[in-house]
């Protein structure tokens, strides 16, 4: 991975380390991307996204401000009981907000999983962005977490987030019915 992530190596291969281990890097560091954990300094941001009609096609549509203050508050108690959650993603550079990114509970046809979650704002596809964080998260998860699995949900008509999820090394499982849309289940292995 083309990533420089911020995690202590210290204990690192051992089985206990890894389980022991509660909570997720509050930042991350990428050659081409900053994450930071999701605060509530982030509203402004978070509804700028959710009112990109392009950014929210595939997500569920555009949000309202107490719909997006609602996915706020969701996640950031995610991240007080569960010490993992949402980033958001910037240019390490200008500062800019490029999206988000994350790792998060959910429960898929009754089966409890922890889910791969990113969305980008237009002007940042096509460019390797979403892969590049797509990636870390999956380390993050497995690596540093330890968790076993993580999954990831995206439409049928998605072919591009499909192929980010293909290059963080996950495969395609299966069709399933997720809060009444059709979607392709991803697994790591």
């Amino acid at each position: 991975m083309d990533a420089v992530m911020n995690a202590p190596t210290a204990g690192r291969g051992t089985t206990d380390r890894v389980e022991e281990r509660e909570t997720a890097p509050t930042t991350f560091v990428l050659r081409r991307v900053f994450a930071e954990r999701l605060t509530e300094a982030h509203l402004p941001f978070l509804r700028r996204m959710h009112g990109n009609a392009r950014m929210m096609a595939t997500l569920g549509g555009v949000r309202s401000d107490a719909e997006t203050k609602a996915y706020l508050e969701r996640n950031l108690a995610h991240w007080a009981d569960h010490g993992f959650g949402i980033w958001i993603l910037r240019d390490p550079t200008s500062g800019q907000v490029m999206g988000r990114a994350g790792l998060r509970h959910l429960t898929v046809e009754a089966a409890a999983e922890v889910e791969l979650a990113y969305a980008l704002l237009p002007e940042f596809w096509g460019k390797g962005f979403a892969t590049d964080a797509a990636r870390a998260c999956v380390t993050i998860g497995r690596e540093w977490l330890g968790l076993p699995s993580l999954v990831a949900l995206t439409r049928p008509d998605n072919l591009a987030s499909q192929r980010v999820l293909l290059k963080a090394a996950f495969a395609r499982e299966r069709e399933v019915t997720h809060e009444g849309t059709s979607h392709i289940l991803f697994r790591t292995d």
